[in-house]
């Protein structure tokens, strides 16, 4: 999947999945910005690390992607760097608690406005661009919890379902124009957001015992989907939503069924 030339534009890439997707598209080539909101050392870190392991061009670009003036700002700075943008990998996103997110106003106004808003905000300022190229791959980070509803996420998962809808709506606007627009929904990915720190592993092992592939994914898993919707190898999917979930929304694995493994 070669990517050499292109120039990708990652929010959150200073994050667990963000670095392994910045890493993979790096891996094949691709420029990389690593837009980040916190941690400047780690996000410049980041940067120079991609730089040296793949000799490809790499900075970091602090931003808030909720306001609309300052992700101008950036994608601007991003373009005027490197010269051009290919590829949008809309990863930022925060989590909400079972307890904090059930009807509550001012987690549902949070997670909306970085989750949905982010994405849409980003989408917004960089397809103008791909369009005036005639070319151009927007990836949205979805959840399993936009394509089913999961108790006590009543703001996360309309935030996600949220994206997922979006994703469908800038394919329908974007694809005629030579931009495709794709959506990955992750299941449980072993990342500090995915999960909570000190958690020992027998109770993770034993929670993902119900997902037919009975483990936790890994971050690179979902950055490998991310690398292959960047790349030409995906030329003709647009408006699609890829699960990365071990198989956790194909149904529920009971293991001590006869015959399942251990039975």
């Amino acid at each position: 999947m070669d990517l050499r030339g292109a120039v990708a534009l990652v929010t959150g890439g200073n994050g667990g999945l963000g670095q392994r997707i910045c890493d993979a598209l790096a891996r094949e080539g691709a420029h990389i910005a690593v837009m980040y909101a916190q941690s400047r050392d780690q996000a410049e870190g980041v940067a120079r690390e991609l730089a040296s392991r793949y000799q490809v061009n790499a900075a970091a670009f602090a931003c808030d992607i909720t306001d609309d003036a300052a992700v101008a700002r950036v994608v601007a700075d991003v373009t005027t760097r490197f010269g051009r943008l290919d590829i949008l990998v809309n990863d930022a996103g925060i989590s909400g608690s079972a307890v904090e997110d059930l009807f509550d106003t001012e987690a549902w106004d949070r997670l909306m406005t970085v989750n949905a808003t982010g994405t849409f905000l980003g989408m917004k300022i960089v397809a103008p661009r791909m369009i005036e190229r005639g070319k151009g791959s927007i990836i949205n980070i979805s959840s399993t919890a936009g394509i089913s509803g999961q108790n006590g996420t009543v703001a996360y998962a309309a935030s996600k379902f949220g994206v997922r809808g979006m994703t469908k709506i800038a394919a329908l606007e974007l694809g005629h124009r030579g931009v495709r627009v794709n959506s990955i929904h992750p299941g449980g990915i072993n990342t500090v957001m995915g999960v909570a720190p000190g958690t020992p592993p027998e109770i993770i092992d034993q929670y993902y015992k119900a997902v037919p592939l009975q483990r936790i994914g890994q971050p690179v898993e979902v950055a490998n989907v991310s690398l292959f919707l960047a790349s030409d190898e995906s030329s003709y999917v647009c408006g699609a939503e890829i699960l990365a979930d071990g198989g956790m929304l194909a149904g529920t694995y009971y293991p001590s069924l006869p015959g399942a493994p251990g039975s």
